[in-house]
């Protein structure tokens, strides 16, 4: 392992040597915010367009569809795919729980899979093997819906994917599963903004998908979220939900739709606009950063570094997530991690041992072992791409350190 040098971090000055994530703000974004606030166009204005042109013409998108969270445009998405009471969607227990939560606020019944232990992505023969015990019904059905909170399913209605710490899923298969049961198929790409599937970006394997831009990301917006989309139909109707249910012609004190204020405001519009200009800048320094970690953690025994499969041609790095062997006790090593000014944080952990939903459904310890083993054994550690080669080492030697104890 490289010797660290001297560092810049002061001990002293903070409990907390190395930040778990820090977003690269410049003074051109600073003074992009600024010029918003010399204007009357806090919201609705054009900054809105120019951030959402940046990401439309990013990824190839026709739409692109600025919203004040990732939360907010997955449960767009959900409406727009006409998902409702009792229509079962399959999608992952291994993620953030906002994309569960999305289908449990139109009251739909979530099936979840067990997921590849390499990637932690939903299993495309898994999600194919669902939708069709589920089809026939009776005890073949039963072993994939939950056991309460499901006594009147209604028929899969669609997949929600997802690109666990910006790698994403297998969307070949995905997508010709979707097709072949005529479901809609929703890309979470809430961690893979600049991730490229057999060198393609993320973002449109689906019928819509989703960017997320919470301080953690890739870029960021503070808050914020972007549906993007090639659906001419979708995409007025997610705008006009997006906007308290305004469609094209509408007044100010009318509304078509049942809608939301997801609103994104100009102000995070600006941040974004310029964010988007610097996106391979703020990829580069991310790759940086994993490939420092990924240097020095093969060094340490017990400790496996993120595997990426052919497939991902380019991953847009999230988080950094190693896992522990078994052997070992990943929660008494983060607590010294923790404890010594680097801090970690266990993830993902499994959507369905939240209490809510075991409460909702009946889910128990060893119904996705994929999964509880993955929540088990990842620890993320600080992350971002402004951390320095002497932070990296830092914390790969306090890890080593607890280890040889």
């Amino acid at each position: 392992m490289k010797c660290l040098e001297e560092s810049r971090i002061d001990p002293m000055k903070s409990p907390i040597l190395v930040p778990m994530s820090y977003p690269d703000i410049t003074e051109e974004e600073r003074q992009a915010v600024r010029a918003v606030l010399e204007t009357p166009n806090l919201s609705m204005g054009p900054q809105i367009d120019a951030f959402e042109a940046s990401i439309a013409e990013y990824v190839g998108a026709k739409h692109a569809i600025a919203v004040n969270s990732g939360t907010a445009g997955l449960h767009l998405c959900v409406r727009a795919a006409g998902i409702e009471q009792n229509d079962l969607v399959i999608t992952t227990p291994f993620s953030f729980v906002a994309s569960t939560n999305v289908l449990l606020f139109e009251k739909a019944i979530p099936v979840f899979v067990d997921v590849d232990p390499a990637t932690g992505n939903l299993r495309p023969e898994l999600v194919e093997q669902a939708i069709l015990d589920l089809e026939k019904g009776g005890e073949a059905a039963r072993r994939w819906l939950p056991r309460k909170g499901a006594e009147t399913p209604g028929k899969v209605k669609a997949i929600l994917a997802v690109d666990v710490f910006g790698q994403p899923a297998d969307y070949d298969a995905l997508r010709n599963i979707a097709e072949k049961y005529h479901l809609k198929l929703i890309e979470d790409s809430c961690e893979s903004l600049g991730a490229e599937y057999k060198g393609v970006k993320t973002g449109l394997f689906g019928d819509y998908g989703v960017f997320a831009f919470y301080p953690n990301k890739q870029i960021t917006t503070g808050e914020g979220g972007m549906i993007v989309t090639n659906d001419d139909k979708a995409a007025n109707y997610m705008r006009a939900l997006r906007s308290q249910g305004r469609a094209p012609g509408d007044t100010w004190l009318q509304h078509t739709y049942l809608g939301y204020n997801y609103r994104l405001d100009d102000m995070s519009a600006a941040l974004g606009r310029v964010q988007m200009s610097r996106i391979e800048e703020l990829l580069r320094n991310r790759q940086q950063v994993a490939d420092w970690y990924a240097e020095r953690i093969a060094e340490i025994r017990g400790v496996e570094v993120p595997g990426l499969v052919p497939d991902t041609t380019r991953i847009s790095w999230f988080v950094y997530v190693v896992r522990f062997d078994t052997s070992l006790n990943r929660d008494a090593i983060a607590a010294q991690l923790n404890d010594s000014g680097i801090p970690v944080r266990p993830y993902f952990l499994p959507i369905h041992l939240q209490p809510y939903l075991v409460n909702q459904f009946g889910f128990k310890p060893g119904d996705y072992p994929v999964t509880e083993n993955l929540g088990n054994r990842g620890l993320a550690l600080p992350f971002s791409g402004r951390m320095t080669e002497i932070q990296v080492d830092l914390v790969c030697r306090k890890l080593q350190d607890i280890l040889r104890q």
